[in-house]
């Protein structure tokens, strides 16, 4: 079993910057991808950004590439989501996950609870 606990979020104004982690604990592994998702009011959940495990990076282009970038700690089971250039529909709840072998935008075996990020215009 893995737990994913995420934090980072909170209230920003356009334009602003948000760092996300997310760390993952309990079973022992390797190679595995970690991804962000984010389900925005009235929407379903939608891809943003994985990684991985040797870095290897994969963005959801049309909504975040450019202003968001993901990253890794494999020392510390940790990924990160750095967010630039908020704007206020990015507002959303946003997931870490985890997916065994090659980063996808899809098919993830265990997520987190999420951490709210809400971006005022």
């Amino acid at each position: 079993q893995v737990q994913l606990v995420e934090s980072g979020g909170g209230l920003v104004q356009a334009g602003g910057s948000l760092r996300l982690s997310c760390a993952a604990s309990g079973r022992t592994f390797s190679d595995y991808a970690m991804g962000w998702f984010r389900r925005a009011p009235g929407k379903g959940r939608e891809f943003v950004a994985a990684i991985s495990w040797s870095g290897r990076t994969l963005y959801d282009a049309d909504s975040v590439k450019g202003r968001f970038t993901i990253s890794r700690d494999n020392a510390k089971n940790t990924v990160y989501l750095q967010m630039n250039s908020l704007k206020p529909e990015d507002t959303a709840v946003y997931y870490c996950a985890v997916r065994w072998g090659a980063v996808a935008s899809d098919e993830y075996d265990y997520w987190g609870q999420g951490t709210q990020v809400t971006v005022s215009s």
